[in-house]
């Protein structure tokens, strides 16, 4: 009988396209919370503190903190080891194959910056969001993929992954250099001798993570105190991990990394994300108009969501094909890849998430963030969508 109830739940699990409708429907929720008679619970509960931990040996932070410093630290670990992955066995390990959607990526995150910057410039303040329009949500916009089905080709799929997961390596990049605090030399230094005592569990092939898992917790402790985000921890953390199998050195079919990456991805995409997203989504939308939206920062994010992230894409492949740089994804057609293109402008996660960080000390900046980016991924979604399902099969 339970067997029976749960095919159903397993089946939708199963599906590209789930962790992509939980997000949406975990955003739905977070923007119908904040603007019910629930929004002051919801921002009480946001803004509360709670520690964790006994004695000397206790972290404080707000809800939303917890949400932001520690539960997407484990979500910049997982995507650290798909990137460390695809570098070592996967399509970016291929030059030929990965020159696509690395020059994609690239049109794709510096078009909708200069558009930005474009409708902001004058003001140092709202300039700080420069990065915002520049990142693509994987399981979004993959999501979006899914629902069409046999009408996309699997080397578009895996264009798009390629291309997103670039995305997100400029955005760790972008995150460490430009979104990081006063750095604290005492503490650079301990995040040093944890990132060498993990390099050196790495060289002695040590496979349980435990130790690492230890040494790491330090290392989020050290990167938060540092000045530095605490989501970089994740992503050092994840470059240690090794990925060669124990008894085959030369194989990766059983290594620690392949094992983790499918020990903790149903939890961040089933958990993590969605817990952000319902974070991260709410904002009040009394009094919202056109007006409003012209604003700078709600129309640069827009702006470069829509229209920077599909000319970007689309604009940089096109001109790496025909210099015969890259090669045009098999089965696949220039309308079908602009409308992949179309799709990177859905940045959600990774734009809120780009967003908390650029405008830290002037909040009053984050409403119109939020509008923005969903604003744009929505519109991306809507209109890469169509444009896909009218192409031809």
């Amino acid at each position: 009988m339970i067997q029976h109830i749960s095919k159903p739940f397993k089946w939708f699990f199963k599906l590209e396209a789930a962790s992509g409708l939980v997000l949406l429907f975990a955003a739905i929720i977070a923007l119908f919370v904040s603007n019910s008679e629930l929004a002051s619970i919801y921002y009480d509960i946001l803004n509360s503190y709670f520690a964790l931990g006994f004695g000397e040996f206790k972290l404080k932070l707000s809800v939303l903190h917890w949400i932001n410093d520690v539960l997407m630290a484990i979500f910049f670990f997982l995507v650290s080891l798909e990137i460390k992955r695809e570098f070592i066995q996967g399509e970016l390990s291929n030059p030929k194959q990965a020159s696509l959607p690395i020059i994609a990526a690239i049109g794709g995150m510096l078009v909708p910056a200069l558009i930005y910057v474009a409708i902001n410039y004058g003001n140092s303040e709202t300039l700080k969001g420069w990065a915002i329009p520049s990142a693509t949500d994987i399981a979004f916009s993959l999501g979006v993929l899914s629902l069409l089905g046999k009408r996309v080709p699997i080397s578009l799929k895996v264009f798009l992954t390629a291309l997103a997961i670039i995305d997100d390596l400029g955005a760790i990049v972008i995150i460490a250099f430009f979104y990081s605090g006063k750095i604290q030399a005492m503490y650079l230094i301990l995040m040093l001798v944890s990132i060498i005592i993990l390099i050196i569990f790495n060289r002695l092939n040590i496979r349980n993570f435990i130790p690492y898992l230890i040494v790491g917790i330090f290392l989020w402790e050290f990167t938060h105190s540092s000045g530095i985000h605490a989501t970089i921890a994740g992503v050092l953390l994840a470059l240690t991990i090794p990925h060669k199998d124990k008894k085959n050195k030369s194989s990766h079919k059983n290594s620690m990394l392949i094992k983790l990456e499918h020990a903790i991805s149903p939890y961040v995409a089933f958990g993590i994300m969605p817990i952000f997203a319902f974070a991260n989504a709410g904002v009040s939308l009394e009094g919202l108009s056109v007006a409003k939206l012209m604003n700078p920062v709600p129309l640069g994010i827009l702006c470069g969501l829509f229209f920077g992230k599909q000319f970007g894409v689309f604009i940089f492949s096109y001109v790496s094909i025909k210099l015969k740089f890259a090669e045009m994804p098999n089965d696949s057609d220039w309308l079908k890849l602009y409308g992949v293109g179309v799709l990177t402008g859905i940045g959600f996660t990774m734009s809120l998430f780009v967003g908390n960080l650029a405008f830290v000390e002037t909040t009053q900046y984050l409403s119109g963030v939020k509008i923005g980016v969903l604003l744009g991924s929505l519109a991306s979604t809507l209109f890469g969508y169509m444009l896909i399902l009218l192409s031809k099969k």
